[in-house]
């Protein structure tokens, strides 16, 4: 599936994934291949990014949004680190 993270500025990270872990504002949440579609507000924490199965890289968001349709998630963002 295809993983876009923006912020006003920039995009941060464009590529097919296996999967993400976002943090929702009611917890933790994953999306994996072909999932539903989704919009949730996220909070503050930790964006894991499951490259495949073996390699992940690790994105600190303030809060944003991500959606989820058409297997491809995009998720807004104020800042990145």
């Amino acid at each position: 599936m295809l993983l876009e993270i923006l912020t006003p500025e920039k995009k941060v990270y464009s590529g097919n994934v296996y999967g993400i872990q976002l943090p929702g504002i009611s917890g933790l949440f994953e999306i994996l291949e072909k999932h539903a579609p989704l919009v949730s507000a996220l909070s503050k924490g930790n964006i894991k990014v499951l490259v495949d199965k073996q390699k992940t890289e690790h994105y600190t968001i303030a809060g944003g949004f991500a959606e989820v349709l058409n297997n491809k998630v995009t998720v807004l963002v104020e800042g990145v680190h």
